[in-house]
């Protein structure tokens, strides 16, 4: 079990970082360092009890939704669980 655990994290790539979470409507804008997609799948990361998984269902910046969103640009996020600047997205 903790050799399939090691070889999934390797897998995964960091993409993007939480700058900021909105709490009343769980959404998180994130800085992206690499390309990402509706329909990805994605791992949030930070404090010591916040680790989940979810499939990126829409991407919006300035309220316009996107299909994909580039390298470099801040997007806003609907997170299924609270996240907190500074944690860490992966691409699964």
């Amino acid at each position: 079990m903790v050799l399939i655990k090691a070889i999934k994290k390797n897998k995964e790539k960091p993409i993007a970082k939480v700058l900021h979470y909105y709490d009343k409507i769980k959404v998180a804008v994130i800085k992206l360092s690499s390309e990402l997609k509706v329909g990805d799948e994605i791992r949030i990361v930070g404090g010591e009890n916040t680790d989940f998984q979810q499939k990126v269902e829409s991407i919006q910046i300035d309220y316009k939704p996107l299909k994909k969103a580039k390298k470099g640009q801040e997007v806003g996020l609907k997170f299924k669980k609270q996240a907190r600047e500074g944690y860490q997205v992966f691409k699964v």
